[in-house]
């Protein structure tokens, strides 16, 4: 097992690609570094997640703890192993891959088509369908261990516009607060028509 420290990198964009990890407890972000040196956030990873599953030899991204966080990690060779003994795994994997592409596919939509509210409003619907999948249950509640910045970078806005846009999604009474890093849904049709963009919202 490995444990991290917020802000402590499992491994870094170029590094030999020698272990696959599962992510047991905490948050992780993944992101590159632009030709310009600007940071771009491609996704976050919770409890259950796959890291370095991956034909590549070396890793495409570097991935960061966003709080204290636990990985299992196996060498290549012995995951390869486990997976060709474990057929069932291997169809998990597919199925989480699948799951993956359809995330990317979104993210694309997200950064070329939405406006920032909507962007907002429908990162804050994928992370309260993620926390529904780990329940298995119905939930208004959510966590958002990422600081402003992380999903600036992940959503193609600025800090500012994520601030903005927070208070906006909370003044129509979408979303409230329960702690910096909690978000309460107080209204889940009117987030997805905002994430639709069916409602009025700001750009």
């Amino acid at each position: 097992m490995q444990r991290l420290r917020p802000e402590q990198s499992v491994f870094h964009e170029g590094d030999p690609a020698k272990r696959v990890f599962m992510v047991t407890h905490g948050a992780l972000k993944l992101y590159t570094l632009l030709a310009d040196g600007r940071r771009q956030i491609t996704g976050f990873m919770f409890p259950g997640d796959f890291l370095g599953v991956s034909v590549d030899q070396e890793y495409a991204f570097t991935v960061e703890a966003l709080e204290e966080t636990e990985l299992w990690w196996f060498s290549r060779d012995a995951f390869d192993r486990f997976i060709a003994e474990h057929p069932q795994v291997e169809r998990e994997l597919y199925r989480l891959a699948a799951h993956e592409l359809a995330e990317a596919q979104r993210q694309m939509v997200l950064l070329g088509r939405k406006a920032a509210a909507e962007r907002l409003a429908s990162f804050f619907l994928s992370l309260l369908e993620r926390a529904e999948r780990a329940s298995g249950l119905p939930e208004r509640t959510f966590d958002l261990p990422m600081s402003r910045i992380d999903i600036a970078d992940y959503l193609g806005l600025t800090k500012e516009t994520v601030s903005r846009m927070l208070a906006h999604l909370r003044s129509r009474g979408l979303i409230r607060l329960q702690a910096q890093d909690r978000v309460e849904v107080l209204d889940r049709d009117g987030l997805r028509s905002m994430a639709q963009g069916e409602s009025v919202g700001l750009a």
